[in-house]
């Protein structure tokens, strides 16, 4: 266990910067919105997507406060299905002109196929069609080796990095 926490945050600031992968043979693969807040589909993929990379934060969350940010007219959330089976999710959080990928990521057996930087495209595309000044998000060194790699790859700039003591929460 690393005890320093390093975040690097990245931003986009223009449309014109954002660099899609473009992957062949998707057959099976399709990208669905989840038009419905449903809290437990949810629950279930953050703690899939995130138990690698120790995700912590929205299982602490009561039933109440997790449906009122899946809710908001500010949160939505796409979900990457292959042949049928939900593979991972992006989810963005707007706040007037600015626009954050809040989570994102893949359920362990889909990595390496270069879906992520698919999924990661098509929530970049998307948070540009909500007229928006800047996209941002941020990842650690907790995170896939690739995640940051996958962000530069993508466009996105790097604009501050944080190191601190490892919080007792990821222990």
């Amino acid at each position: 266990m690393v005890e320093t926490l390093v975040t690097t945050y990245l931003e986009m600031t223009d449309p014109a910067e954002f660099k899609p992968a473009v992957i062949e043979n998707i057959q099976g693969v399709s990208i669905l919105g989840l038009e419905t807040p449903d809290r437990e589909f949810y629950r279930f993929l953050y703690r899939e997507v995130g138990k690698a990379w120790r995700w912590r934060d929205r299982l602490l969350l009561s039933d109440g406060e997790l449906t009122d940010i899946l809710a908001s007219a500010d949160t939505s959330i796409d979900v990457l299905y292959v042949n049928g089976a939900p593979a991972g999710y992006i989810e963005l959080s707007q706040c007037q002109k600015s626009t954050e990928i809040a989570y994102f990521g893949l359920r362990s057996g889909y990595c390496g196929r270069g879906l992520g930087k698919y999924l990661l495209s098509h929530g970049i595309a998307k948070a540009w069609n909500q007229n928006i000044q800047r996209l941002w998000v941020h990842t650690c060194n907790l995170d896939s080796v690739y995640a940051l790699d996958n962000y530069l790859k993508r466009g996105f700039k790097i604009y501050k990095v944080e190191e601190e003591p490892m919080p007792k929460k990821y222990f």
